[in-house]
């Protein structure tokens, strides 16, 4: 078992706590094969509220899958308790947003999408559909009179 943190980094303009929202939340990633290196060619999404049962009896994960080309199954689980907000004082730094627990399998990229949510730095206002997809997202916060913005989103995976 090897852990994996995803490391996010953004610039964050008057907003603060982003964050997934719901356990229902899909980490898009691609993931590479430990045993033949071979790595997914389309994203797969794994979720906190998935659990799959482990061959032998040895636990569940968020999924578990087998590999195209050399059959051999490996998994990844959602350390739910790892999941952390990118706040305002985390802009332009890379910080763990979440950790993986991978049985033969690394993640190699992570694909930010819908399902995010923010807060107005100043205002507390709520942004419940932030999605990151463009990798910038723009919205207007009218408690605050202030436009706001999360922008140059990106990642790294950092063994753990």
């Amino acid at each position: 078992m090897v852990k994996f943190a995803l490391h996010f980094k953004a610039t964050l303009e008057n907003v603060t706590n982003v964050r997934p929202l719901g356990d229902d939340f899909r980490w898009f990633l691609k993931l590479k094969c430990g045993n033949c290196g071979e790595v997914s060619d389309k994203w797969q999404y794994v979720t906190p509220m998935d659990s799959v049962p482990l061959k032998g009896g040895r636990g569940s994960a968020s999924m578990v899958q087998k590999c195209k080309l050399c059959s051999r199954e490996n998994s990844i689980d959602i350390l739910k308790d790892t999941v952390t907000p990118y706040n305002a004082e985390d802009s332009e730094k890379f910080k763990p947003m979440v950790q993986f627990e991978c049985r033969g399998l690394e993640p190699v990229d992570f694909q930010p999408q819908a399902g995010f949510a923010a807060e107005g730095a100043e205002s507390g206002t709520k942004f419940p559909e932030v999605n990151l997809l463009e990798k910038d997202w723009t919205d207007y916060d009218e408690n605050a009179s202030e436009s706001v913005g999360i922008y140059e989103v990106t990642h790294q995976f950092v063994k753990c």
